[in-house]
């Protein structure tokens, strides 16, 4: 198994794993950290589409965060 197959794997397990959080600011947390690691993944392995729909949502869940919108 390559390195980059294991950053995917990690990646899918954080997003999941979001999933399962009610709070929505442990969820948006979890969900961005799974989002960057599927932007390393997706540089890795040159599939830049995962690349721009991830760097989307880290950025939307980060700012969500910061901006104090979701409040949970």
């Amino acid at each position: 198994m390559d390195y980059s197959d294991w950053v995917g794997y990690i990646a899918m397990t954080l997003v999941a794993l979001s999933f399962t959080f009610k709070e929505i600011r442990k969820l948006r947390l979890i969900n961005s950290i799974g989002a960057v690691f599927f932007v390393i993944y997706g540089v890795m392995i040159q599939a830049y589409p995962v690349v721009v729909v991830n760097s989307f949502i880290a950025i939307f869940n980060i700012y969500h965060l910061f901006n104090g919108s979701s409040r949970s």
